[in-house]
Order: C-alpha cells, then sequence, then structure tokens
C-alpha cells in the first residue's frame, strides 16, 4: 500500500511540472510517465543556454534595477493557492521530496516525517498536530518577485512561478515567518553553511523567470558567493 501511496505521489510531481509547463519551456523533456524521475531531477530546458558555471558568474548575467512598485500585487496573481494534480497539492509533493522517513496518510497527504532544516541546522519532526512547524518557502518570496519582474509575466508563467520546485523549499516555519517577503539584502538563512547554496537557488530562480536584482540585493549576493566562488549552480 505504502509502494502504491509512494507511486502516486512521485507521479504527481511529474504532472505537476508536466501541466504548469505550458506557458514556458518544458522543464521536462515529454516521457513516459512511468520511466520518468522526479522532475526537479531532471535538467531544465530554457530559451537560453543554461549556465553551467558557478554562481557568481551566473549572477553576473542578471539584470540590475530599482524594485518596481508593488501596485497591483496580491497572492492571486500568482494562482489561488497551491496547485493540485492528480489529487496531490504542491505542498505535499515539495514535502514528499524534502522530508525523510515520511508516512502518508493517503495518496497524496504527508502525515509525517522529519526534515533536516537547511534554514537552521536543524532537525524538525512534521506531525498533523505541530503542520505549522514546517512550511514550503518561496526562495524568492512572491511580492518580491511581483516588484522584479514577476508582473511583467503572464498570469499563467506567474502560477508556473509560484509551484515551480526550484522556487520551493519545505523549511522552518518560524524562519519562514521571519523571512516574510526579504531579499538577500535583508535576510539570510540563520545556518551559514547553507547560504551559498541559498544565493544559487535565488539566482537560478531569478534567471529562469527573467527577473532582475535590486542593487542592495546585489552587493549581498556577492558578499556571500565570495566566500565560496565556486558555487555550482542547481541542478534541479
Amino acid at each position: 500500500m505504502r509502494r502504491r501511496r509512494a507511486t502516486l505521489i512521485f507521479i504527481g510531481g511529474a504532472i505537476l511540472l508536466a501541466l504548469l509547463g505550458g506557458a514556458m519551456p518544458k522543464l521536462v523533456e515529454q516521457s513516459p510517465p512511468l520511466n520518468i524521475t522526479f522532475p526537479w531531477q531532471q535538467p531544465a530546458v530554457r530559451n537560453q543556454p543554461a549556465i553551467t558555471g558557478s554562481a557568481l558568474e551566473a549572477l553576473k548575467t542578471l539584470e540590475v534595477k530599482g524594485r518596481a512598485s508593488k501596485t497591483g500585487y496580491a497572492r492571486s496573481e500568482f494562482g489561488s493557492g497551491w496547485a493540485t494534480i492528480n489529487g496531490c497539492s504542491t505542498r505535499d509533493i515539495i514535502m514528499y521530496r524534502d522530508l525523510i522517513n515520511v508516512v502518508l496518510s493517503d495518496e497524496c497527504t504527508v502525515a509525517s516525517g522529519i526534515l533536516n532544516d537547511t534554514y537552521t541546522g536543524q532537525p524538525i519532526e512534521y506531525t498533523k498536530a505541530n503542520a505549522s512547524e514546517i512550511q514550503i518557502d518561496h526562495v524568492i518570496a512572491l511580492s518580491d518577485a511581483w516588484q522584479t519582474g514577476a508582473q511583467q509575466l503572464s498570469a499563467e508563467t506567474r502560477r508556473q512561478f509560484a509551484n515551480d520546485p526550484l522556487e520551493l523549499i519545505a523549511v522552518s516555519g518560524k524562519q519562514n515567518q521571519i523571512k516574510s517577503d526579504a531579499d538577500a539584502a535583508s535576510w539570510l538563512p540563520p545556518d551559514k553553511t547553507f547560504r551559498c547554496q541559498y544565493i544559487a537557488r535565488q539566482i537560478a530562480v531569478k534567471q529562469k523567470y527573467s527577473l532582475w536584482v535590486k542593487p542592495a540585493e546585489l552587493e549581498a549576493m556577492k558578499n556571500v558567493l565570495n566566500t565560496c566562488p565556486a558555487q555550482a549552480m542547481p541542478q534541479l
């Protein structure tokens, strides 16, 4: 039974990006559903050749501009909550990806597990009773994305953005609330050993969706990456 449930959520994750990719270049090549791996383990297909070097090199390719107006922003501009594919929500798909020792209460719902939290470096036990202890963070906060180019994207592309596994990570709920809509100039993960990977992931998201970087944000990113100049771009 558990294997059947795991298979269903596995397929749900694959279908998620296949469906959401309609407004953008597909994130995975078309393949028979039972023969593909999780979408985040597949190389992305982009309009431009992906930069395979360091995150520091990729940072140089981003446009630098000031913050645009927040006028018109609402969470609904990025879709009405999590997408649901084949009965599995994006939240549960990301939880299934990021937690270990996962137990499912049905075909898709994560009932319990353990998160090795990358933001704090501490393990967090997850159960339905303490569900708020773990939240799904948008690596680039949606309101910040809106002010750095996302408002120029189509509604469908913004929906993909908000449900893209590259943009999502299961983390400490407390740290997610502290981060709120801050960019790299205002907030970084308390666990310094994860900061290089965090910044590389933000750069990858910005590159993929043609978002720009603000001057202070750029300097903060450089400061982090100067401590790890060989940091590679994420392969998700």
